[in-house]
């Protein structure tokens, strides 16, 4: 029986596990937390709605215990990311977090994948890939997945096109220096600068298709700054990305894995394509990108590599 396992039951994890639940994302679900009467309660809520739903077991505690035999571990536990307050100034404490909880998890799900959405997403990959020992292909995060759904949503409503149609991704750091990779974006086959309208007009302006990227990038910050965080998209992510790593068919997504000379890039975790099945991460895609594109890559491995050296990495 298919299991996922989710460390921390505050609004993303309970909205992950709510999402895995109704979309019959693994057989079985597991919430974890150290707030014995919140994680209870969430299990509580979460198992009287399983009549509606295709899965039927979810069980879950304070007790770490409670992930033994996962298959997919999913982490979102860790400090609160504040209004104003970027991803890489919750470094730190969220680090020690890591190196405390991964060892734990390993002792109960030696053969899990451990995928984490808990941010700065990419400094930490590095830092539970590092204390885990595994293989980088099994120690991974959501990355740009959601902010690439951000951005083919406002690409589609712009386009007045189905969001299945676009096809544009989102890499680097999941976070203030992530770029999407126009060169390649295209809406069917057509690139999307020479996309028209119904008149003949040519629709994505250089003007335009940056404040697409800026709206994708930033978009959780104004969500935070209305709601306190953001928690349905991410949990709908983190469902649909269970659902990869329990089939043997293989996925390209972007994701955020350890890379070795990626472009010359090693030793940080950014996000690129990279074909995906319940073998983890089988390969990073060496994708076309154009000069600039390398560099804003380049510059991005720089901004994370600056961070993993401030926490000794």
């Amino acid at each position: 029986m298919s299991k996922l396992s989710v460390i921390g039951a505050g609004a993303v994890g309970s909205s992950l596990a709510y999402a895995s639940l109704i979309r019959g994302s693994a057989q079985e679900i597991a919430l974890y937390d150290l707030d014995q009467k919140k994680v209870d309660a969430e299990v509580r809520d979460l198992s009287h709605g399983t009549q509606f739903t295709p899965v039927s077991a979810v069980i879950g505690g304070a007790d770490i215990a409670v992930v033994k035999n996962s298959d997919v571990v999913i982490i979102t536990a860790g400090a609160k990311q504040r209004p104003g307050q970027t991803r890489l100034e919750l470094a730190g404490v969220n680090a020690n977090i890591m190196k405390s909880l991964i060892p734990q998890i390993l002792e109960h799900a030696p053969d899990a994948l451990i995928v984490l959405v808990t941010n700065p997403c990419d400094v930490l990959t590095v830092v539970a890939q590092k204390v885990s020992g595994l293989p980088a292909s099994r120690v991974f995060s959501t990355g740009t997945m959601l902010d690439t759904s951000r951005l083919r949503y406002a690409i589609a409503t712009m386009a007045g096109i189905a969001q299945a149609n676009v096809h544009a991704t989102i890499m680097g750091e999941h976070g203030d220096s992530e770029f999407p990779a126009w060169s390649s974006a295209t809406i069917g086959s057509i690139p999307i600068r020479d996309w028209r309208d119904s008149l003949g007009h040519l629709v994505f302006n250089e003007s335009l298709l940056a404040q697409l990227a800026d709206e994708a990038t930033h978009a959780a910050y104004s969500i935070i700054e209305g709601k306190g965080a953001t928690n349905y998209a991410i949990g709908l992510t983190g469902a649909r990305l269970t659902e990869v790593l329990l089939k043997k068919s293989k996925t390209i997504l972007p994701l955020s894995t350890v890379l070795t000379d990626f472009h010359g890039i090693s030793d940080v975790a950014l996000s690129v394509p990279s074909i995906v099945s319940s073998k983890g991460i089988e390969r990073v895609l060496d994708v076309p990108m154009d000069a600039q594109e390398i560099t804003m890559l380049k510059r991005s491995a720089e901004a994370l590599r600056a961070s993993l050296r401030d926490l000794g990495y």
